[in-house]
């Protein structure tokens, strides 16, 4: 099997997670700064050198299930150029509240708020990659 990456989508970062090669398990891998670099430059690499097969976007979306405005379409956007670009299939996923949940747990870890800045987006990107590997079992 392949691996597959996760992306949780902000507005000045994007934090990345990957699953293991029997995509059972998330992991929290980096962060990309959109600002210091090409986000889809920095994510064709991490593909090429991870072996992905597969690039889950996060998509949030409101409680009633309808995209949210702006950060759905830079979602969408994000994974359209992915997709062309890659060559990979690109999914999309419900990442509603995974910041906040990921936040919650390093709050609990009595990880400093400093230190949260730097690794809440690829734990929720592990969240997010997390919730979709357990939906494939389901299938």
């Amino acid at each position: 099997m392949t691996r597959i990456l996760a992306l949780d989508v902000g507005s000045r970062r994007i934090g990345v997670a990957l699953s293991d090669e029997t995509q059972l398990i998330a992991q929290p891998l980096e962060y990309i700064d959109v600002k210091a670099e090409n986000p889809v430059n920095a994510i064709a690499r991490l593909c090429r050198e991870h072996q992905v097969g597969r690039v889950v976007v996060g998509l949030p979306l409101s409680m009633s299930g309808g995209d949210r405005g702006e950060s759905s379409r830079r979602a969408r956007a994000l994974g359209k150029v992915l997709a062309e670009k890659v060559k990979l299939e690109v999914v999309y996923f419900d990442e509603r509240f995974t910041t906040t949940q990921a936040d919650r747990a390093l709050i609990e870890g009595n990880v400093s708020r400093q230190k949260r800045r730097h690794v809440v987006d690829k734990v929720a990107a592990a969240l997010i990659l997390q919730g979709y590997l357990d939906s494939l079992k389901q299938l």
